[in-house]
């Protein structure tokens, strides 16, 4: 007797909400060699963890899967493949609507978040000013340094604060990562503070300390947090939105392109107004309508330095941030070693070129060099890692290049998605 055979049907755990499995569509991505469904469990975690479809888009670019990789599975592009993706995987806990804000309170946060990133620099500005009126009328050290050194500590309590809220948040950050990156600013900063004095010193002997360019630079420093803060968030924000409307990566990458580029330029720009803030706030300072001066121009490059090393590490790049701040720190390090060294018996020609730099451009063209170049290098850097879509996709995303960027450093590339 002929056994009748019965076809196989589909299951319905591998039909796509999204394709309409079971009408006709999407035939060639269904059954037991489904590859939507090899790659759905690959990465069964990200897409059961996405709180939307853009979160799995770019964690799916962390891992390396691009619009072309996206065409062996009969989608357009990362986006399309995404979506069937959160179609096809049930969330693992579906999260809280957020509570409704209390009636006016949105505004309120944001002019404490403001005042909160203007408040490093006011206090600084007028610790300063305070401080320098108070040497030239006392003649006395003493109290000068005593007030400087409190409103030293409430900038940086200030500082702080910023750090730990808002747009320059660092999350996730491990205790080591942390604790590398405060080493490497705290070299930075301390060298802007007595960096030329000791490496003049080293060249040319004793030298008195000199105030007034440290107090400027200090005030500099302390009132680029407002703008960093404005211009991270501005970023941020704008590249969310491209991102919600983008239907591929290069569309993204293109889109984003001139955000990034415009908030460079802003930040730029914004410390050319501050370098002018400085120079009327501390008594000393240059006039207010003379050139840029060498120890501002290495101001102002560490202030760049350090605005872009946060932005990476803002947005999941903290290898990249910390590399960039560490070979300024070796720089200086070097130049600062290369002028002890010379001092030695025989050992002229090693401080050099350390000399010849100095003797032409002034010792602050050793800070400007390091901070410089290190910055030139980050914006480089940045301006193609901070235009993906994983740069932008929440912690999700983050955790998947970190995860993909470890697995890649102990083994070759996997090329297969």
């Amino acid at each position: 007797m002929p056994v009748s055979r019965v076809p196989v049907s589909r299951r319905p755990d591998e039909a796509s909400a999204r394709t309409g499995a079971g009408k006709g569509q999407g035939k060639g991505r269904r059954g037991p060699a489904d590859p939507v469904r090899a790659l759905m469990h690959r990465h069964h975690d990200l897409c059961a963890r996405a709180v939307d479809p853009l979160e799995i888009a770019a964690g799916l670019e962390a891992h390396g899967v691009t619009d072309r990789t996206a065409a062996r599975f009969r989608h357009r592009d990362v986006f399309s493949l995404a979506e069937e993706l959160y179609a096809r995987v049930p969330r693992a806990e579906e999260p809280a609507p957020p509570a409704a804000p209390a009636p006016g309170r949105a505004p309120g946060v944001r002019m404490t978040l403001a005042a909160l990133w203007l408040l490093p620099g006011a206090l600084c500005a007028a610790t300063a000013s305070a401080a320098l009126r108070v040497d030239a009328i006392r003649k006395d050290a003493t109290v000068g340094l005593a007030l400087g050194a409190g409103g030293a500590v409430l900038t940086l309590i200030a500082l702080w604060l910023c750090l730990r809220r808002g747009p320059l948040r660092v999350p996730g950050s491990g205790r080591g990562g942390r604790i590398a990156h405060a080493l490497g600013v705290g070299w930075l900063l301390g060298y802007a503070a007595a960096g030329d004095w000791l490496l003049t010193g080293l060249l040319d002997g004793r030298r008195p300390y000199d105030a007034a360019p440290v107090a400027e630079a200090a005030v500099l420093l302390a009132l680029a947090a407002a703008p960093a803060a404005w211009c991270a968030r501005w970023f941020a924000v704008r590249a969310r939105r491209r991102l919600a409307v983008s239907r591929g990566l290069e569309e993204f990458a293109a889109g984003v392109r001139p955000l990034f580029a415009g908030v460079a330029t802003a930040f730029l720009c914004a410390l050319a107004a501050l370098v002018l803030a400085a120079r009327l706030t501390v008594p000393g300072s240059p006039p207010a309508a003379a050139p840029l001066s060498t120890a501002e121009a290495a101001v102002v490059a560490l202030c760049g330095l350090l605005f872009l090393a946060r932005l990476l590490a803002v947005h999941g790049f903290r290898r990249a941030a910390l590399s960039g701040i560490a070979v300024a720190c070796a720089v200086q390090a070097v130049a600062l070693a290369m002028a002890a060294a010379a001092r030695l018996p025989g050992a002229a020609p090693l401080g050099e070129p350390v000399a010849r730099l100095t003797a032409a451009q002034g010792v602050a063209a050793v800070p400007a060099v390091a901070c410089g170049a290190a910055a030139l290098a980050l914006l480089i850097h940045a301006f193609g890692v901070l235009c993906r879509a994983s740069a932008h996709g929440g912690p999700d995303a983050r955790t998947a290049r970190a995860a993909h960027d470890t697995r890649t450093t102990r083994t070759t590339p996997d090329r297969a998605p």
